[in-house]
């Protein structure tokens, strides 16, 4: 017995070892960790259990029947978050340039299927170099695989991709699939076909970072939601992220104690909106001083900056925010804007977490640019998105809600649970002078009859009461009691039932 326990232990060792001291050496000489590094940091100390430790491939062409590694690129198996179950694959780099057989994708199939049947979150750790060529179709197989766990296992378990290094070809789009992606700065990488496919067949000349860095996808293209400075930060975020979300669409999002008064008022709050209407300022401001303990989790902060969307707590419990930021381009939706807070809003309604939305919105972007690329479809995006969200939905009109941009942004229209304003909202089809030189176009050579119709418009329209008159909003609060009315509203609704009617699925206009 004793010569099998030291025959298990060199081969755990040997697996361990990925492929050996001079690749390890490698990857860290890239500022990179390796792959069960990075699980040893995301992971509760101690907790995590591999499987298949001892897959190979089973390929013999091509050389490979002498090129065999325990493990086969990547590892998987499960841990605890804060206490919390967690599922993990972690590409290795190491061994095959990380790259996928039928084998490795066996193992990540079979990590998916059990996370969906317990219940609990899939974090995929991405570097690795696509397909491995020596398997032919049997790699793009495995590729489609895992393509449709992750389309199965959307809204029934949280799903969340960090991109540690490069991740091309096929290893894009399971991430793709997934909830979050969250890149690392300056060494991962995103594309479909690389540079050099790039250079041969469109001729142009462009670097990896150029092509799919996450200057790339978290600023331009959206596509990650967010990038963070190295492999420590990112799994230490990713630590943070988890502990807001609910381990699968069968629980409640966890709640913690908080240390935060939800009585608290915030007298600063009063005087936030500036008196100048065309005056921006910062919605996180308010964001910061409303949720529990200044605690915010933003996502996609560097794409689509007009809109802000993150998780925070209130009381205690998570809650999913959307806003309008005035700083930029004076919180206007555009195509980026609607998309972006449009598959946020469909992940916190799949998982039961409650949106709070804040408001100050001046409408649509006009424009050709925006017309032409399908403002129209887009933004209609984010109308369904509320409209079928069936979560607790609290709305705070700070300012403009101007337009159709009023009615999406989770409007009493829409079903919106709790609808409140500050005194400073202003609730219209559209701005004072504009509506003005429509409605009143044969006085426009008139400046002293514009200027009174122009007054006259601010009073019917520049304030909440017309709307309150309505019922469309349910009050007109104070600023500084913007915190304790929002807890005790969601409160309220902490049990709300609320079903669409019975379908096979929607068709949001993708």
């Amino acid at each position: 017995m004793k010569e099998i326990l030291l025959e298990l232990e060199r081969r755990r060792a040997e697996a361990r070892a990925g492929g050996g001291e001079r690749r390890v050496a490698s990857q860290h000489a890239k500022g990179k960790l390796t792959a069960r590094e990075r699980i040893e940091l995301l992971v509760d100390e101690g907790s995590f259990e591999e499987f298949d430790m001892f897959v190979e491939h089973r390929i013999t062409d091509f050389g490979m029947a002498d090129q065999r590694v325990a493990g086969d690129g990547v590892v998987t198996g499960w841990g605890e978050i804060n206490g919390r179950l967690v599922f993990v694959f972690s590409k290795d780099f190491t061994v095959f340039g990380g790259s996928l057989s039928s084998a490795h994708a066996q193992k990540i199939v079979k990590l998916q299927r059990q996370a969906i049947k317990a219940g609990a979150p899939v974090i995929g750790l991405f570097d690795a170099g696509g397909a491995r060529i020596q398997e032919g179709v049997d790699s793009l197989a495995g590729y489609a695989d895992i393509f449709l766990e992750n389309t199965l296992a959307s809204g029934v378990i949280p799903q969340i991709a960090v991109i540690m290094g490069p991740c091309a070809g096929g290893d894009v789009y399971s991430p793709a699939i997934m909830d979050f992606i969250f890149m690392v700065k300056d060494t991962s990488y995103m594309y479909v076909t690389g540079p050099d496919v790039v250079k041969t067949v469109t001729h142009e000349d462009v670097s990896h970072e150029d092509l799919g860095g996450y200057r790339v996808h978290a600023i331009k293209s959206g596509v990650s939601d967010g990038a963070f400075d190295n492999d420590l930060e990112a799994l230490t975020q990713i630590r943070r992220m988890v502990d807001f979300l609910p381990l699968s669409n069968r629980e409640k999002p966890p709640r913690r104690e908080s240390f935060d008064d939800p009585e608290r008022e915030e007298a600063s709050l009063d005087t936030l909106v500036p008196a100048n209407p065309n005056k921006p300022y910062d919605i996180k401001e308010l964001i910061l001083k409303v949720v529990d303990e200044a605690d915010f989790f933003e996502v996609s902060e560097g794409f689509a900056r007009n809109i802000v969307v993150g998780f925070a707590r209130m009381d205690g419990a998570p809650v999913g925010i959307v806003a309008n930021q005035p700083q930029v381009l004076a919180g206007v939706l555009d195509i980026d804007a609607s998309r972006k807070a449009a598959r946020f809003v469909r992940f916190c309604d799949a998982f039961d977490i409650p949106l709070v939305t804040f408001v100050d919105v001046p409408g649509f972007m006009p424009g050709t640019k925006q017309e032409q690329g399908a403002l129209i479809r887009h933004g209609a995006k984010l109308l369904f998105a509320y409209a079928e969200a069936t979560v607790p939905k609290v709305t705070l009109i700070t300012r403009k809600a101007y337009g159709g941009a009023y009615d999406v942004m989770s409007s009493k229209h829409i079903r919106g649970d709790v609808n409140y304003a500050w005194p400073t909202a202003e609730i219209a089809v559209m701005g004072a002078k504009g509506a003005v030189e429509i409605i009143f176009r044969a006085e426009t050579g008139d400046p002293d009859a514009i200027a009174a119709r122009t007054a006259e418009y601010q009073s019917r329209f520049a304030n909440p009461f017309v709307a309150a008159s309505r019922g469309y909003i349910d009050d007109v609060i104070k600023p500084r009691e913007t915190r304790k009315r929002i807890v005790k509203a969601l409160k309220r609704l902490e049990h709300k039932v609320l079903t669409n009617p019975a379908k096979k699925h929607d068709n949001i206009p993708l």
